[in-house]
């Protein structure tokens, strides 16, 4: 599929890191679309509308018109890259490399890299230090310790990268996939002192207009500020964990 086709992409999506992910990409990519917002704390993304958009009920998905002129759902972050690279990036490579090369694969490598690793394991160590009714200290330390030991696996490889980017010369599926969640490190219990090649790659990624731009879609992300202030990031962490928790409870009965 040549970059030339029109899209006619509606995003649904909150302010998470996965969320941010794919408005990130559309920014760089230079996409138009539109923009659902599903608040995930009033649970809307359970509705049974966006159900059949998402079965499993969760941030980011995606819509479009596929080449045969009928409407096409893409859920998942990984997916909704791989399609987003296959449908209009196969000529410019803005986010991406020529399939099959070097490039490719190794963009690839670090995609699943945080899709199947790091997201997981921060999103844990999310719940156990800040949502969690109670505190336990084993489930704290394992995934917080897992999540910088992922962290200094990235910071390695960028130490070693001649141009800032994780693969390549430009920036790709795999940073993009990869920042989303590493702005969010001090949530998650993580000194991003401790790994001074990631904490400059981050600002580098940051100090993009694309990505300024997809941070803010929805609405403008305040991660950064609510870290500033201990009060202000009790209180969001408060607000969260109850409907977190009510969640769980609520599909404990399905």
């Amino acid at each position: 599929m040549t970059d030339s086709k029109q899209p006619n992409i509606t995003l649904y999506t909150d302010s998470t890191p996965n969320g941010i992910k794919i408005s990130i990409a559309l920014e760089e990519m230079g996409l138009p679309y539109k923009v659902e917002h599903l608040d995930i704390s009033t649970n809307r993304q359970k509705e049974p509308w966006f159900l059949e958009i998402n079965p499993n009920g969760r941030i980011p998905a995606l819509t479009d018109t596929f080449r045969d002129g009928q409407p096409i759902r893409l859920f998942e972050s990984g997916g909704i890259f791989q399609y987003l690279v296959d449908e209009y990036d196969q000529e410019h490579h803005r986010i991406s490399f020529p399939r099959g090369t070097r490039e490719y694969y190794e963009m690839v490598n670090w995609t699943f890299f945080q899709n199947a690793g790091l997201g997981p394991m921060q999103g844990q160590a999310n719940h156990f230090v800040r949502y969690a009714p109670e505190k336990i200290e084993y489930g704290m330390k394992r995934y917080v310790n897992e999540t910088r030991r992922l962290y200094g696996v990235l910071d390695k490889h960028l130490a070693a990268s001649r141009s800032g980017f994780i693969v390549g010369d430009h920036i790709s599926v795999a940073d993009i996939t990869t920042v989303a969640w590493v702005m969010w490190a001090a949530w998650a219990g993580v000194d991003m002192d401790e790994f001074p090649a990631l904490k400059r790659w981050e600002a580098m990624l940051s100090a993009r207009p694309a990505v300024k731009r997809g941070c803010d879609v929805p609405k403008p992300l305040t991660i950064k500020d609510r870290l500033k202030d201990q009060k202000t990031m009790d209180e969001y962490a408060k607000k969260s964990s109850a409907w977190i928790v009510q969640g769980m409870q609520d599909d404990a009965k399905k």
